[in-house]
C-alpha cells in the first residue's frame, strides 16, 4: 500500500486521536517490566487473561462459552451442553495466544507467520480442515452476529479471493517497511494493518479472531509489554457495537476518492487507552503488595514504617541481601512509591509523601 494512500486515510485525523496516542505512550512508560515484578503473581494474571481473552474473542464471533466455561474447558472438564465448534475455537485461540505471549520476542512478522497462526487457530475446528492456513478460495463477507451467534447484518464486502494474495503482499510490504523505518508512529501502522487486514478478510473463516491475536503480537513487538496482563479482547467485546460501527464507517470509504480510517483509529486508540490505564492500575497502592516479591515487599513495608533509611539500614532491619534491596529500591522509585534524598553514600530513601 503506497504511503500516500495512508496519508489520505488519516488526513482528517482529529486532534483528540493524537492526544490518545500520547496518553497511551505516557502510560506505556509507567509500566514495569514483568520480569522485575513478582513472577508468580504475573503468571496467575497471564493465565486469567488467556481465559478472559479467549472467551471474549470467540463470543464476539458468536460463541457462547462464558469465562467460567472456558476455564473449565482448559482444565479438561467435559461440558456437553455446548456446541463442539465453540469448544474447538476457544481451545485453538487459548493455545495460540499463549504461544504469542510466551514467544513474541523470537517470532518474526511475515505472511508465512500469519498463515501458520491461522492454521494453529483453527487446528481443532473440524469444519475448517480444508482451508486452515490458506487464503480464501471463495468470496466471504463481514457479518455482525448477536449473542446467540445469529447473523444480524453484513458490515461490508471484502476483497475478492482472486485479489487477496496480491493485497496481502502489498499490506505486509508496507507494514514491515513502516515498522522498520519508524517514519510513522507504530500505533498508526498497527491500526492501519488491522483495519486493512479485516477489509481484505484473507481467510475463509477466523479473520476476526486472528486480527485480535495479531493485534496482541504487534503491540508486544512495539513495546507495549502489558498486553499479557490486561485483556484487549475483553475491551473490544464490551464495546462490540461501537467496534462494528467504527469498522463500517471506515471501511466503506475504501476504494473511494476519500478514504478515511479516523473512525476506526478513534475507536482502536480509545480501547488501547482504556487498556493502558487499566494496566497501570495494577501498579497502584492497592495492588503493590500483590506485585512485589516477599523480600521486595519487606523493603517497601520498612520504608513505610521509617522516616527515612539508607540501603544499609534497610539491610540491617530486614535481613534482605543488598542486591535484592537495590532491585526493590529501583522498582519502587519507578513506581513512584518512594523518594530518593541525597546522593552517593549519603543517599537515603523514604515513602513518597502524599500530594
Amino acid at each position: 500500500m503506497p504511503i500516500n494512500t495512508f496519508e489520505k486515510r488519516i488526513q482528517n485525523t482529529p486532534h483528540d486521536i493524537w492526544m490518545k496516542i500520547n496518553a497511551i505512550d505516557q502510560l506505556k512508560g509507567q509500566w514495569i517490566s514483568g520480569a522485575q515484578l513478582n513472577p508468580q503473581v504475573l503468571g496467575r494474571l497471564k493465565r486469567s487473561v488467556l481465559i478472559t481473552s479467549s472467551g471474549a474473542s470467540t463470543r464476539i464471533e458468536g460463541a457462547r462459552l462464558s469465562d467460567e466455561n472456558v476455564e473449565k474447558l482448559m482444565a479438561g472438564l467435559n461440558m456437553k451442553k455446548f456446541a463442539n465448534r465453540d469448544k474447538q475455537e476457544v481451545r485453538g485461540y487459548y493455545e495460540l495466544l499463549s504461544h504469542v505471549f510466551d514467544s513474541w520476542k523470537t517470532l518474526r512478522f511475515s505472511e508465512s507467520m500469519i498463515k501458520h497462526f491461522h492454521k494453529e487457530l483453527l487446528k481443532y475446528v473440524d469444519k475448517d480442515v480444508r482451508h486452515r492456513g490458506d487464503y480464501k478460495k471463495t468470496e466471504n463477507k463481514v457479518i455482525a452476529k448477536d449473542q446467540e451467534g445469529n447473523a444480524m447484518a453484513v458490515i461490508f464486502d471484502t476483497t475478492s479471493a482472486f485479489l487477496t494474495p496480491k493485497q496481502m503482499q502489498e499490506l505486509m510490504d508496507w507494514t514491515l517497511l513502516e515498522l522498520k523505518t519508524g517514519t510513522l508512529h507504530p500505533l498508526l501502522v498497527i491500526g492501519n494493518f488491522v483495519i486493512e487486514f479485516l477489509k481484505i478478510h484473507p481467510f475463509q473463516d477466523g479473520n476476526g479472531r486472528l486480527s485480535r491475536i495479531l493485534t496482541n503480537f504487534l503491540l508486544l513487538k512495539a513495546g507495549y509489554e502489558y498486553m499479557p496482563y490486561v485483556s484487549h479482547e475483553k475491551f473490544v467485546e464490551d464495546n462490540k457495537t461501537d467496534y462494528y460501527i467504527a469498522l463500517r464507517r471506515s471501511q466503506k470509504t475504501f476504494g473511494t476518492k476519500k478514504e478515511d480510517i479516523t473512525s476506526w483509529l478513534d475507536f482502536f486508540f480509545g480501547i488501547l487507552a482504556e487498556q493502558s490505564r487499566y494496566a497501570i492500575d495494577f501498579l497502584s497502592k492497592e495492588n503493590i503488595e500483590k506485585l512485589l516479591s516477599e523480600k521486595q515487599l519487606a523493603v517497601w513495608e520498612y520504608l513505610n514504617s521509617a522516616d527515612s533509611a539508607s540501603a544499609g539500614e534497610i539491610a540491617e532491619n530486614t535481613n534482605v541481601a543488598r542486591p535484592t534491596i537495590n532491585q526493590a529500591l529501583s522498582i519502587l522509585l519507578r513506581l513512584k512509591k518512594i523518594e530518593r534524598m541525597g546522593q552517593g553514600r549519603s543517599t537515603r530513601y523514604r515513602a513518597s509523601q502524599p500530594r
